[in-house]
């Protein structure tokens, strides 16, 4: 049976910068019916794990470390022996929610990982944060942006770690050089497509955000 991508939405708390927002975040999971990654866990690992349903978790990946994608993430692994798999540029962010508990491994430009035989490549795209990453995959004809790229722009950068020249040519890059019916996957919200989103590139440099 072919790879298919299940959506979880989980509630929460962003914290940053002494500031503390209520969020609803989109919980991706890649697989089959044996075997599946998680892409951030966020906020309820009970309910990701009843997700899985069953299935071997073979990895929990972090788009980026702000603790409303990460929060759940050492529950998951400890409740499912799955790896939690990190941008090493995104630790002093980890570090702010899990001081005592280090991924289990690092993320790379250009890394492909498997699940279910679907292949899915890492493209490093910081900005939002100086390790956040996307999930392209193909096959499945989408790409998990995380908080990089949104229905309607960037993800944010006025907060600390982030970077807005840096998102925008992260964006520029290595999402908008993806085929226009490649799917966007966003990490809160709603799904969009590449060609939906590519015209609006210097409207969104000229607006700053």
């Amino acid at each position: 049976m072919a790879a298919r991508v299940d959506h979880l939405v989980t509630s929460g708390t962003f914290a940053l910068d002494g500031g503390e927002w209520d969020v609803d975040n989109n919980v991706w999971i890649i697989g089959d019916d044996t075997e599946a990654v998680v892409i951030d866990a966020a906020h309820d690992a009970a309910a990701i794990q009843t997700a899985l349903n069953g299935r071997t978790l073979r990895a929990i990946i972090c788009t980026h470390a702000h603790n409303d994608h990460i929060d759940a993430a050492p529950a998951l692994a400890d409740a499912t022996g799955a790896p939690i798999l990190l941008h090493p540029d995104d630790l002093p962010l980890w570090k702010q929610t899990h001081p005592n508990r280090l991924p289990d491994g690092y993320l790379t430009d250009g890394q492909v990982l498997e699940i279910a035989g679907t292949p899915l490549k890492v493209l490093h795209t910081p900005g939002h944060t100086p390790g956040a990453i996307s999930l392209y995959s193909p096959a499945l004809n989408t790409v998990f942006t995380g908080d990089t790229l949104f229905q309607g722009g960037p993800g944010a950068t006025g907060r600390s770690f982030s970077h807005f020249p840096t998102i925008i040519d992260s964006i520029r890059h290595k999402l908008l050089t993806l085929p226009p019916a490649i799917v966007v996957r966003t990490g809160h919200g709603d799904s969009t497509t590449i060609g939906a989103e590519s015209p609006h590139l210097d409207a969104w440099i000229a607006r700053g955000h």
